[in-house]
């Protein structure tokens, strides 16, 4: 498992069509549009895509101190750059309510050399450089490059108030490593998002007891879903059993509606390989973060060509005390919203199992009863970061409407973001899916 340290407390529809068809029928009229447009050039055959950015991210570049620092605003997603060595600083506006969280995602090139010890490390400071959370995520005994999110906060508490007031935030993003030499300069997703404060005063410490039961585990055939490339193409899943293929040195990112009082389970299952022979340490790793890309907890798994699961440890039913409990994974599960499986298998499976691709099951389940929230003193930024719409659940459920159309638009929109393949094949590629779905409803086209 990963290493960490952290300091830091206190359309128009058819006549007759249905929803799902409309929606699917909207994607493939954008696909067709796109047809005429300039294709890039195509990606190397074998070689994954490491990491797909948000569509609507913003570039923006870190300064080398305070006084240059890239702004950030909530809600707003961006694409930076960090470099080998030193610090790269950004700065964020906040009020003195509402509590802060600026995620950086860190995405090596493939082939980069990973070390266990290689990493990043976020802190968030005050107008006078006084530190208001750091946190260290670093890559551990999977040492193979994949995207990996770190988490800082600033959080309106009697314990910390010189974090409480109004004003620019310093957000520090660098790298840790146990080289000698870094010359290489990763790419970084940002993110940042606001809480506001309850309505009426409730509990400030954690809950005493909670059920860590493992439940029995899911059997049977799983549901096709294909995982997304990055966390804005988070594919949705729920409760069930949900397959898909993987290959060495890709990353896939799938996301589950998670309300207030529901406890989330979850197991990645890799199928085993048709030849080869060897030990790849780590090979298989699932991850856990919450809305707001905060990292929760992982699991790994080493392979030696049979079946192998990584499983992650029970975790505590969503509530909003959880953020006053001392370990981190307790901590991170403060809100409802989406949360987000990522699940990476290592580029080294292929010098001993080949290519693959490899079959994948990621199995989930949840438990407890769906309660209501805290309520809040006014709106988060982005607004609906922590809450769920009957969209949400609809895509994520098996068999469901959502399941089908949901599935495609994902993929269009991720198809679309990539170069490399031509506009016309896709909108091929879409219509047979589209067709496949609508039999398997009883619909017709």
């Amino acid at each position: 498992m990963r290493r960490r340290t952290t300091r830091w407390r206190p359309a128009r529809m058819w006549r007759g069509s249905s929803p799902a068809h409309a929606r699917a029928a909207a994607v493939v009229a954008l696909l067709c549009a796109t047809a005429a447009l300039p294709v890039g050039p195509a990606l190397a055959a074998g070689t994954p895509t490491p990491y797909t950015f948000a569509p609507d991210a913003r570039p923006v570049s870190g300064g080398a101190s305070t006084a240059d620092a890239g702004p950030l605003t909530p809600g707003v997603t961006y694409k930076s750059s960090l470099p080998g060595a030193g610090e790269t600083h950004y700065r964020v506006e906040l009020d003195g309510t509402s509590d802060a969280y600026v995620s950086v995602t860190a995405v090596p090139a493939s082939g980069s050399a990973i070390h266990a010890g290689d990493g990043i490390k976020v802190s968030l400071r005050d107008a006078e450089g006084r530190s208001c959370s750091q946190d260290t995520e670093t890559f551990g005994v999977v040492r193979s490059p994949r995207p990996i999110a770190v988490w800082g906060m600033r959080e309106i508490s009697a314990g910390r108030p010189h974090c409480d007031e109004a004003g620019a935030y310093d957000v520090i993003v660098e790298r840790v490593t146990t080289a000698e030499s870094v010359p290489d300069t990763w790419d970084l997703e940002l993110f940042a998002a606001t809480e506001p404060p309850r309505e009426q005063a409730g509990g400030t410490s954690a809950p005493e007891t909670w059920d860590s039961a493992s439940p029995d585990p899911l059997t049977g055939d799983g549901e096709r879903r294909e995982g997304g490339p990055g966390f804005a193409s988070a594919v949705p899943v729920g409760e069930g059993n949900w397959t898909s293929v993987i290959e060495p040195g890709r990353t896939l990112f799938y996301k589950v509606p998670l309300d207030w009082g529901r406890q989330l389970h979850a197991t990645a299952e890799l199928g085993a390989a048709d030849g080869g022979d060897g030990y790849a340490v780590g090979a298989l790793n699932l991850a856990l973060y919450n809305p707001v890309r905060g990292f929760v907890d992982d699991a790994s798994a080493s392979y030696n060509g049979r079946e192998k699961a990584a499983e992650l440890d029970p975790l505590p039913p969503v509530v909003y005390e959880n953020r006053y409990a001392g370990p981190d994974r307790l901590g991170a599960m403060r809100f409802a919203g989406s949360y987000y499986l990522v699940v990476h298998l290592s580029a080294a499976v292929a010098e001993r199992y080949g290519d693959g691709p490899f079959e994948l099951t990621l199995r989930v389940r949840e438990s407890g009863e769906a309660k209501s929230g805290p309520g809040y003193a006014g709106e988060s930024v982005p607004g609906d970061v922590f809450q769920l719409s009957a969209g949400d659940r609809e895509a994520a459920a098996a068999d469901g409407a959502g399941s089908g159309a949901g599935g495609i638009e994902s993929a269009a929109m991720t198809v679309l973001a990539v170069s490399g393949i031509g506009a016309g094949t896709l909108v091929l590629v879409v219509l047979g899916v589209w067709t496949v779905v609508a039999r398997r409803r009883g619909g017709a086209l």
